[in-house]
């Protein structure tokens, strides 16, 4: 188990051992402007940093700025010093290669094994570990063209980073958006460690593989409760966080299957292969489908809002708007609702797993209130609970819910934190999925 207050890019550059040398390769994407951040975080875990950019990367940021970070000079051209073969130079100098951002011509190139700039010719010649961190459209993506590059250089043994879902250049939003620096670390770090013999998850291509042959039960979005054939009871959950798990488990080997209720089609459709979604629209929807999934799953993560309260009976009909009684219209006419509440599915879970020895994730979505703050109130459910790990996270109009960044406490059953992590919805999958690894012995 980790330490408390750790996170996985801090825990990936304490256990690299030694400073290594690390080209880090800058394509032209828009993202190129996370790159001193990634190159930032790598020197000050130790590591000695020479940037290698592509002419179209100089366009998206300047030399002067890469190089003032990185504390090289930036190399661009196969021919800036041809007498010094540089793109050898540069290939045998470097433990690792990382491309951050890697657009999808750089993908493209690097599969028909180009060489045509001082950055493809470096990951042609090297012998080092390849990591890159794709960064481009949605649609560039999924495009079949894309797809295959990929998975042709996945099966020569480079390591290609699943990119995040968010938010995209202008008003688009999806897969596609480069991972954020600090998982880019860590996960370029662990194929580093993988690739001296110090993990034995690794696989050929080193990326991780804590979850081979696992089989994990997700839950995302929000249910909604019907007060009548067209209005419900629900809440702001977008899903996003649970696809993020579930593509995180994906990338750790697992097989997944993923109850929903009310997640966008866009998610969905940008989830990958190995994962089995299923429709869940109220909380005893919720409950059916879960335990049903559960029935063989190792580990349950229940990240879906589920609703507390349900109408004690849902209109057969619209209910209708009532008039006010006086000519006064500020006087209007009151209406109530009369709930109950629903199952408590994460408690049930843990009293009644529909399999022994499965772990069991639950999410807490707090506000403070004169009682206590998020924390407090986490702890409290945490220990009401029993899950073996609560991830608690404060939310509200604009935070928590939606396609922003996240921030959570992880406890244990006893309400003790065990860790903490905070940035994009997909580097808080991360984090948990590795945790609940651990708790599975998959570590």
């Amino acid at each position: 188990m980790d330490e408390p207050h750790t996170t996985a890019g801090q825990r990936a550059a304490a256990a690299s051992g030694r400073p290594r040398r690390v080209v880090v390769g800058v394509a032209g994407s828009i993202a190129a402007y996370k790159a001193p951040f990634v190159i930032r975080l790598l020197r000050q875990a130790g590591h000695e940093v020479k940037v290698v950019a592509t002419e179209s990367a100089l366009r998206f940021i300047g030399a002067p700025a890469l190089a003032a970070v990185s504390g090289q000079a930036v190399s661009t051209g196969v021919f800036d010093d041809p007498a010094a073969v540089e793109h050898v130079a540069v290939a045998e100098w470097a433990e690792l290669v990382l491309v951050a951002p890697a657009s999808a011509d750089l993908l493209a190139r690097a599969r028909a094994g180009r060489a045509d700039d001082l950055l493809t010719a470096t990951i042609l010649a090297t012998g080092a570990p390849v990591v890159l961190a794709p960064a481009m459209h949605t649609r560039m993506w999924l495009n079949p063209a894309t797809r295959d590059n990929v998975a042709v250089l996945r099966e020569r043994g480079l390591t290609v980073i699943e990119p995040d879902r968010g938010r995209l250049t202008g008003k688009d939003s999806g897969v596609g958006r480069m991972p954020e620096p600090e998982q880019i670390v860590s996960r370029s770090l662990a194929v580093l460690q993988g690739e001296f013999g110090n993990d034995d998850a690794v696989e050929p291509n080193g990326s991780s593989r804590l979850l081979t042959g696992r089989h994990v039960v997700i839950s995302a979005g929000g249910t909604r409760e019907p007060i009548d054939p067209v209005r419900y009871l629900g809440n702001r959950s977008s899903g996003r966080q649970g696809c993020a798990l579930a593509v995180a488990a994906v990338e750790q080997g697992a097989r997944v299957t993923l109850v929903q209720a009310h997640v966008a089609s866009e998610l969905l459709d940008a989830l990958p292969a190995g994962v089995t979604v299923v429709a869940a629209g109220t909380a005893h929807d919720m409950l059916r489908a879960v335990r049903e999934a559960a029935r063989d799953a190792d580990a349950v993560i229940m990240a879906a809002a589920v609703a507390d309260y349900r109408p004690l009976a849902a209109a057969t009909t619209k209910i209708k708007k009532s008039a006010p009684t006086t000519s006064d219209r500020r006087n209007e006419a009151p209406m109530s609702i009369e709930l109950t509440t629903n199952p408590d599915i994460l408690a049930g879970l843990v009293t009644d797993p529909p399999r022994a020895g499965q772990v069991v994730v639950g999410f807490a979505a707090e506000t403070g209130d004169d009682d206590g703050d998020v924390l407090f109130h986490g702890a409290a459910k945490a220990r009401r609970k029993g899950a073996h790990l609560l991830a608690v996270n404060a939310v509200g109009e604009d935070l928590g819910f939606g396609d922003v960044p996240n921030a959570v406490v992880v406890l244990d059953a006893r309400g003790s934190e065990v860790a903490r992590g905070q940035g994009s919805k997909m580097e808080v999958a991360r984090l948990l999925i590795g945790l609940t690894a651990d708790l599975m012995g998959g570590s």
